[in-house]
């Protein structure tokens, strides 16, 4: 046994790690994973860099943002800001269909480039809002397809026990992006002048599109596409390459007939995957009803965390709480990042697949909860003054911003991901994730907009944000409690019977009593030939 799968056996704690072949943890489905991300990355990097931009004094004074405590100024910075947003909700919705119609893989390309279009346009703006808002707007639009094709393509891809791992890494990457993002800022306003400070900074963030779309040419279709399609062969190719299996091995067998039994399943129920069947067996069929909107409201909940909000303005945030001067607040910034970064990997190790989703959602909820109602009670009671050092209950507050990223990446950040693309059939996928992400995409976009005019209106400093994001961690807490499933260890093909579906195999005419060892493949003639 290699190094590397006994590693995997010491953290990752379920029955499928136990019992399937040592071999289908290889290289290729990490560096795949990996290859894929880079579409995470771009957003986080976006985020962490606009933040650290909007505050740099030669970019308020180029765009002419004015007195930036004033309300004109922080709605102008909110707008700079989730335009990109929007362009990401249109991008999300419009990945639904072209998912199917092009394919994961080179969906993820033109994402690519249509990501680094746009940050050639943000970089070029020489201090004009008209293509600083086009160009976040097109980056938008890349960002909001990768962030739909990259968690399905990594879950059709992943072996089931370390799916959560692989799909969580979108998370990772995102907060990666964003890490390297605040140091680039840090980095720029203290080594750079001028135009410069910004414009660096903003032409840096298309490096994770450019690996996009170098890596994602080298890189497989998903198996699970490639069955949809009816392109047998390629995708018992496609699977025996990413499992390292022979086509005999019985674990391979058995992973290729699940696919085929469910897609079967489907088509006997459902039919031809046309735009109207699929919105009817999602919204008529109960089970499939309620995977869509849990679906929805985990993406909902995730984004009243505030956390990407915090994740933006950050350096506002800091300096709101008593730390003074702009390279300082950078400072604490990059500092944030690095907890991100270090909580999301310790999730993705030792948590996604062994304590699972639901029981991290809920501690993730408890602390986040307790940090932001601590965050808003200081604030409110004993509020940082402009000519006093920090008292003791603000570092307090500051280290518990700290906190907040480490639980939101114990949880919220990376499960909400991993279960929308999981939950759903393999025919509703695109669609489901597609909502989910469009949802996220909203709400991101609403709370972006939003967080500026709460700091500035809603008491002083803002204290009253804090309570209102602390208050939706307890309404998340008990929704998770009521209708939040486990998934860790289940095979996409048996995530229905979550739902109260009946096994597949008993739905299939003839094959209830025990699973055939090979499956009918039909070609394009509506011929048979088995493998």
């Amino acid at each position: 046994m290699s190094e590397s799968n006994r590693f995997l056996k010491k953290i990752v704690k379920n029955e499928a790690m136990r019992n399937d072949p040592k071999e289908i943890y290889g290289w290729r489905v990490f560096l795949l994973a990996c290859s894929a991300c880079f579409g995470a990355a771009s957003f986080g990097w976006d985020s962490g860099v606009i933040g650290g931009v909007i505050k740099l004094d030669t970019f308020i004074e180029d765009y002419k943002l004015g007195d930036i405590q004033s309300v004109t100024s922080a709605n102008l910075q909110a707008n700079i800001v989730s335009v990109l947003q929007a362009g990401c909700f249109v991008g999300a919705l419009a990945a639904y269909p072209l998912a199917d119609l092009l394919g994961r893989k080179w969906c993820l390309v033109y994402a690519s480039v249509f990501t680094l279009a746009g940050v050639i346009l943000q970089a070029a703006g020489s201090g004009h809002l008209e293509p600083l808002y086009i160009g976040r707007f097109v980056a938008g639009l890349g960002v909001g397809v990768s962030s739909v094709v990259n968690p399905i393509y990594v879950t059709e891809n992943a072996p089931r026990a370390i799916r959560g791992l692989l799909t969580g890494m979108y998370q990772l990457f995102i907060v990666t992006g964003s890490l390297i993002a605040f140091w680039t800022n840090f980095g720029a306003q203290l080594h750079l002048h001028g135009a410069t400070k910004y414009i660096v900074p903003l032409a840096v963030q298309g490096l994770p599109a450019l690996f996009l779309f170098s890596l994602m040419l080298m890189c497989n279709e998903s198996p699970r596409y490639l069955a949809r399609k009816d392109r047998w062969e390629e995708a018992k190719a496609v699977l025996r390459r990413l499992r390292q299996l022979p086509d005999d091995h019985p674990y391979l067998q058995e992973e290729f007939q699940e696919i085929a039994d469910q897609l079967e399943q489907e088509r006997r129920l459902m039919g031809d995957a046309t735009f109207w069947s699929l919105q009817k067996e999602m919204w008529t069929v109960k089970s499939n009803r309620n995977r869509g909107l849990l679906s929805i409201a985990l993406m909902v909940f995730q984004q009243l965390t505030g956390t990407n909000a915090i994740n933006v303005y950050a350096p506002t945030i800091f300096t709101n709480l008593g730390i003074k001067g702009t390279a300082n607040s950078l400072l604490g910034t990059g500092v944030y990042g690095i907890v991100k970064v270090v909580a999301c990997s310790i999730f993705l190790l030792f948590m996604a697949d062994s304590l699972g989703r639901r029981r991290s959602l809920i501690v993730s909820a408890m602390g986040q909860s307790f940090c932001m109602f601590y965050i808003g009670i200081y604030v409110r009671v004993a509020p940082p003054q402009d000519d006093q050092p920090v008292p003791v209950a603000g570092y307090f507050a500051l280290a518990f911003i700290f906190v907040f990223a480490a639980f939101f990446q114990f949880g919220w950040g990376p499960a909400c991901w991993i279960l929308v693309s999981e939950i759903p059939t393999a025919r509703l996928r695109p669609l489901n994730v597609a909502l989910a992400a469009a949802t996220q995409w909203l709400f991101n976009f609403v709370v972006a907009r939003t967080l500026p005019l709460m700091l500035a209106t809603l008491g002083y400093k803002g204290y009253g944000t804090y309570f209102i994001y602390g208050s939706f961690g307890v309404i998340m807490l008990i929704f998770v409690f009521f209708f939040v499933p486990e998934t860790k260890g289940v095979s996409l093909e048996h995530m229905g019977q979550l739902f109260g579906e009946e096994p597949i195999e008993s739905k299939l005419d003839g094959e209830n009593e025990k699973k055939p060892t090979a499956v009918e493949i039909p070609d394009t003639s509506s011929r048979s030939q088995r493998v």
